[in-house]
């Protein structure tokens, strides 16, 4: 049963603004750092002194929406960030004794709405439809990252740390430690760590924590990449996030496990069903697979995220499930009762974790709705499948180009709404852009493939 119970209707709780007052005292914290997201997923940040926390929320803090990436025009760039108490963290560095922190912040307009171009109000407007049909959303997420050396300037390269393999110790894998000191930041702020270990490839690793609600999970998402990149600085290093990073080896993903709960029991679990599952969680799959296509445009948002999108490197192209087997898109566990829940495997570290969830939540919401059949689990490996066979079973892939992706999108009317017109618009707009530009440029493999040659 989840230890928090998540309501994005209220406001801030009085106990949650009074212990930020309480540990600015207590821990001695000068500066606060006022977080939000663009629609791309990058993180935003303003600094004020701690001492300006009082006004920030009585009024918020005003900024230049206009300037930020899928916000508003120049005409109406007036915009404010509310800190919402309940994210406020010591950040794990000290400077002379003296401290900073963190408070994650939602985006308004000058009248007091939401912003709905907010990312973060994205979410929890999916949040809150699913609330008003009785439940609870929760996910749990694993995200992978390379660790690569710096060249003698400083500026990073692809040359891994390590040569390492899965679940591989020292010596092979030589960035134990700063992994370790990457879970002793995240557990300073809050995080509850559940593994962590290398991954197929070279310099690759990943740091699972416990799953918790779809707003906080997000959250943690993107103070999970800041933590990972600064630790990395530290040592040398440089930590990327990039799906593809490196070609012929395996890419990295965000395996996302999604649960609903209703009432305190997860309503995904039913022990009387082979694989544990309720006819809640099948509809739920149903929707998610359904909408497949259109979610990966936002769940695997750049150029480079359909090289990691590819047979052969365990990445999931087929729009399929399975409970024994990682080349279809979802998987089942092995779990059952609290636990019960299935893994989307197609999500990406680059996507904006607030737009994806809310894609992932709507599809599953609308494949309730429509009691969505999620057809029978392939057992088989479906990598090892020609065409025919694939047809036969009925298999679709995934789209093949971000391109192809953004065209899904567009057409799927259930993940538009999700995402809302304003980011929808700025989000294809962005996309498209994106490959536009790609299309114009000439890569080196080209000039190694053709430029002899012809």
């Amino acid at each position: 049963m989840p230890e928090t119970k998540s309501s994005i209707s209220a406001g801030p709780a009085k106990e949650d603004i009074d212990r930020v007052f309480e540990t600015i005292e207590s821990e001695n914290v000068k500066f606060v750092r006022l977080q939000f997201t663009d629609i791309t997923g990058t993180v935003k940040s303003v600094s004020v002194p701690a001492r300006q926390m009082e006004k920030a929320f009585d009024d918020g803090i005003w900024f230049d929406g206009s300037s930020i990436e899928g916000f508003v025009r120049i005409q109406e760039s007036d915009m404010r960030l509310e800190p919402d108490p309940a994210t406020f963290s010591i950040l794990p560095w000290r400077s002379n004794g003296v401290a900073s922190a963190r408070i994650i912040c939602d985006v308004v307009n000058i009248d007091g709405t939401p912003f709905e171009g907010g990312p973060r109000q994205v979410l929890k407007s999916a949040i809150a439809e699913v609330e008003a049909a009785g439940y609870e959303s929760y996910f749990g997420t694993e995200p992978e990252f390379f660790l690569f050396e710096k060249d003698e300037n400083g500026d990073p390269t692809t040359k891994p740390h390590d040569t390492g393999g899965y679940f591989d110790l020292a010596p092979k894998d030589l960035a134990t430690d700063v992994r370790r000191e990457i879970i002793f930041a995240l557990e300073s702020m809050g995080f509850e760590v559940e593994a962590s270990h290398h991954e197929v490839a070279d310099g690759q690793h990943e740091i699972n924590f416990k799953y918790a609600d779809a707003l906080r999970s997000a959250d943690d998402i993107t103070t999970f990449r800041a933590v990972v990149r600064a630790v990395a600085e530290q040592h040398g290093l440089h930590a990327t996030f990039m799906p593809k990073p490196i070609s012929a080896i395996n890419g990295s993903g965000m395996h996302s496990h999604v649960s609903l709960f209703a009432d305190g029991e997860n309503a995904f679990a039913d022990d009387e069903d082979e694989f544990n599952l309720s006819e809640t969680a099948y509809h739920f799959m149903g929707g998610v697979l359904q909408h497949a296509p259109a979610i990966t445009a936002v769940a695997n948002p750049t150029i480079n995220s359909y090289k990691r999108l590819v047979p052969g490197y365990e990445a999931p192209v087929y729009i399929a499930w399975s409970d024994v087997n990682r080349s279809a898109l979802i998987r089942v566990p092995d779990a059952a009762g609290t636990s019960a829940r299935f893994e989307i495997r197609s999500p990406d570290p680059s996507c904006n974790p607030y737009l994806a969830y809310a894609a992932i939540l709507k599809a599953g919401l609308d494949g309730i709705e429509n009691k969505t059949d999620p057809g029978d689990p392939v057992r088989e490996d479906i990598y090892e499948f020609d065409e025919e066979t694939r047809k036969a079973y009925g298999i679709e892939m995934l789209p093949g180009s971000l391109d192809a992706a953004v065209d899904a999108l567009e057409a799927d009317p259930v993940i538009l709404e999700a995402l809302g017109s304003h980011v929808s618009e700025k989000f294809i707009q962005a996309r498209r852009k994106d490959y536009a530009e790609y299309r114009t440029y000439v890569t080196d493999w080209e000039i190694e493939k053709y430029l002899e040659t012809f």
